[in-house]
């Protein structure tokens, strides 16, 4: 007879209570658009691995196979700029301009605060990628002599975040146009801003795809000059 706690420390239960949660906080975001649905899904893994009493490290033997899908899903984002390649090509020189003001302002301010609020230098460092994808801003991470666990956390509020308000902020101050959405949200929070803008527009999730893109390449660009200036 297998126990509860052999169950619950299968990947299988991970992928199913990862995979149903998100269902469900699907759900929830199209009967009320205000729930962010990777905020509602997180919440009921958290609470469930607290009332199991198992650790993130069990969890994380099926989260491993879905950190895989990472790779095919951030890849599958080009499909929208792909189909609306001739809406964006006439912007791409102002896009390439916006999205490398972004990128520099996002990395002064991230790494900034940081180091106003008494962070350690390495810390101050770790903070700087963290509007870009994970596997850029890892290695941006170890270039700079960072601490990747905190990159990794970093960008993943990053991410939350912005598909979670940055849409809403942007209305909020007048800002509405499909490739100035796209380009604000890419830049800032990456494959999660980009994947939430999938619902809602194309053209939005296009400019956002080439943004995010972008904002990999200016990143990983500045932070190889930081490096050379902090040697």
């Amino acid at each position: 007879m297998i126990s509860l706690a052999e169950i619950v420390r299968t990947p299988a239960f991970s992928i199913v209570l990862t995979v149903s949660c998100y269902a469900v906080a699907l759900a929830l975001h199209r009967r009320w658009r205000a729930v962010p649905p990777i905020v509602a899904a997180c919440v009921p893994i958290i609470a469930v691995l607290l009332l199991l009493r198992e650790p993130y490290a069990a969890y994380n033997r099926g989260g491993d196979l879905l950190t895989w899908l990472l790779g095919p899903a951030t890849v599958a984002l080009a499909v929208p700029m792909y189909r609306q390649g001739k809406f964006l090509r006439p912007s791409l020189p102002r896009l390439a301009l916006i999205v490398f003001a972004g990128s520099l302002v996002g990395m002064v301010t991230a790494g900034g605060t940081a180091w106003l609020l008494g962070a350690p230098r390495s810390v101050v460092l770790s903070a700087v990628p963290k509007s870009v994808t994970t596997p850029i801003a890892i290695e941006v991470c170890r270039e700079l002599n960072g601490i990747p666990q905190i990159t990794i956390a970093m960008v993943i509020l990053a991410g939350v975040l912005g598909a979670t308000f940055g849409p809403l902020l942007l209305r909020l101050v007048g800002v509405g146009e499909d490739r100035s959405v796209g380009a604000a949200v890419g830049t800032s929070s990456h494959g999660i801003g980009t994947a939430s803008l999938v619902r809602h527009s194309e053209r939005q999730a296009s400019a956002s795809s080439w943004a995010m893109a972008a904002a990999g390449v200016f990143t990983s660009i500045l932070a190889a000059l930081l490096a050379l200036l902090l040697r």
